[in-house]
């Protein structure tokens, strides 16, 4: 089993593929990186040699992944916050920050729905 950038790639699984499983790389950037490295994009994850997989990292090094992009989005997303604006008080709330609508759906950054204590249901008189 390979493992490159601290991450394990999943087993028996096309290396295109295997690659996705980096934070960052998506699927041109995997096919970009196995070009340049010269491995075969169908060749097995398991099938990878400790050469080859030496390879994929130094090629990855040019690239802004898995520990960099991840300290990269995280500051962005504190510069925001600190700065007071708009983006930044959503991210803050934990509300959806690029226009979506909230007085129904976005349950998953608002978290679960919770039932309001003391709510009666209303019945109908007659």
């Amino acid at each position: 089993m390979a493992r490159i950038l601290g991450v394990d790639l999943p087993r028996n699984k096309a290396m295109r593929i295997a690659m996705r499983s980096l934070y960052g790389v998506g699927p041109k950037i995997a096919i970009d990186v196995l070009n340049k490295a010269g491995i075969d994009l169908n060749k097995n994850s398991t099938d990878v040699t400790e050469e080859e997989s030496n390879t994929i990292r130094a090629c990855l090094d040019e690239y802004n992944v898995e520990g960099d992009l991840r300290r990269e989005v995280g500051l962005n997303i504190k510069r925001l916050k600190d700065l007071g604006c708009y983006r930044g008080i959503r991210h803050r709330r934990s509300l959806p920050c690029r226009g979506q609508r909230t007085h129904t759906n976005a349950r998953t950054r608002k978290g679960k729905a919770v039932a309001i204590a003391g709510k009666k249901s209303i019945k109908s008189m007659k």
